[in-house]
């Protein structure tokens, strides 16, 4: 069976394909794996963009390893199986009355996916999902059950909750959470200028901070997320009405129609998106965490995203606006500015340094080659580290300099997998050999 990923960048066809229905099911097939020299790889939802998880020999589906396992009030953590997407572990906690600190902004990952590619949000004080993660259950490449934790095998949780899908297959995480809290969105358009000129006020006095230009226009969106001290009932979310007509018609559905019929003609994109930019309007609401953080992205793209040093950010971000006016292509996704704080993960986009974010993106029907070349050799020369599961033409060469732990990663992967029973080609090339 063919197996692609949401994008369609990505296939595979594995010899076997089979859904594991507990831990020792996973150690069964990992062992098979290794007595016969092949490998194995367990596969989330498919959102990451690159190879990252494409079996070339037996694959792993984690549909029957999904659910909440346990809560500790106490210590205010949650483990849950790995396979669990995002939106259901959302759903979940809620009806706990717990929450993430942080999240992106999809939540149709599976847990394991999400952080071992450094899935992450934008502020707060854990922007990534993996600096979430209080301990993870992996089967290694031995076939071992182990529990990483700061108190168990600290070498190991240091590296493995950005572990790429390298280390061994993640079967629990526990994360710390939260109380339920209600999270305000202030959502206001601004031009290019004032935005820029705004951005790190508006880092400085909100929890959380998105912004979006869009090509070939002046104009930018940008977006606050403020907790709230207020009771749950005191939440005010966009009428269904709203929410229906700006998140899922004008936001998916027209979206997806108009880029999609603006490639087959271009020449009509920067009129479109200067269009576009007018008709955002501002507006407030507030909600619970995940429906303030996360969105339905019905419209099927590709991806490229950097994280460079935070204080260079909004500079690499003029260079990036002025080589793309000076181009010929015409792009009709805007591009999106986040920022993240330092954390304490080996292989973590933000690992050890504050964050500035660049995510770039075209329509899948859309050419993104020329687009993303284009801007990867300002990211690179910038000190920029890409987004694990986002396109990229970084090869471990050129990572091991962008990583002052790369060694150390390398080290734990050798002792957990000496065969590279988890191996494939792409991560021959990020990790080599």
């Amino acid at each position: 069976m063919t197996w692609t990923n949401w994008s369609g960048l990505v296939t595979a066809d594995p010899t076997s394909t089979l859904a594991p229905h507990g831990t020792e099911a996973v150690v069964a097939e990992v062992r098979a794996a290794r007595e016969a020299g092949t490998t194995v790889k367990m596969v989330g939802s498919g959102h990451s963009f690159t190879a990252i998880a494409a079996a070339p020999d037996t694959l792993l589906t984690p549909g029957a390893l999904t659910g909440v396992m346990a809560v500790d009030r106490e210590a205010m953590t949650v483990t849950a199986r790995a396979g669990t997407r995002l939106a259901d572990f959302n759903v979940a906690l809620e009806r706990l009355g717990l929450s993430l600190h942080n999240m992106g902004d999809i939540a149709e990952q599976t847990l394991a996916g999400a952080i071992s590619t450094g899935t992450h949000g934008t502020g707060g004080t854990a922007a990534g999902l993996a600096a979430q993660v209080v301990a993870v259950e992996l089967v290694t490449g031995t076939g071992e059950v182990l529990r990483a934790s700061a108190d168990e095998h600290p070498d190991v949780f240091a590296v493995a909750r950005v572990g790429l899908g390298a280390l061994g297959v993640i079967t629990t995480i526990t994360f710390a959470v939260e109380p339920l809290f209600v999270l305000e969105a202030s959502e206001q358009p601004m031009a290019w200028d004032e935005a820029l000129a705004t951005f790190d006020e508006m880092t400085a006095t909100s929890h959380h901070v998105d912004m979006y230009w869009f090509p070939h226009t002046d104009r930018m969106l940008t977006k606050r997320n403020d907790r709230l001290d207020v009771d749950l009932d005191e939440a005010r979310p966009l009428p269904r009405w709203r929410s229906w007509l700006d998140d899922d018609f004008l936001a998916n559905t027209a979206f997806g129609a108009l880029t999609a019929a603006a490639n087959r003609a271009p020449r009509v994109i920067p009129t479109m998106n200067r269009v576009n930019a007018r008709l955002l309007g501002a507006r407030t609401y507030s909600d619970v965490p995940h429906k303030v953080f996360t969105a339905r992205r019905d419209v099927v793209f590709r991806e490229m995203e950097y994280a460079v040093p935070r204080a260079d950010g909004l500079d690499v971000l003029r260079e990036a606006r002025r080589l793309v006016e000076a181009s010929d292509l015409t792009i009709s996704f805007p591009v999106e500015i986040r920022v993240a704080p330092a954390d304490d993960i080996a292989l973590s986009t933000a690992g050890g340094r504050e964050s500035f974010y660049l995510a770039f993106h075209t329509h899948r029907g859309a050419e993104h080659r020329d687009y993303f070349a284009l801007l990867e050799p300002l990211l690179r020369e910038a000190g920029g580290r890409p987004h694990w599961g986002k396109v990229h033409t970084m090869a471990a060469a050129d990572l091991a300099p962008a990583y002052p732990r790369f060694d150390e990663f390398l080290a734990v992967r050798d002792r957990l997998d000496p065969d590279r029973v988890f191996a494939n080609d792409h991560l021959r090339r990020v990790l080599g050999d």
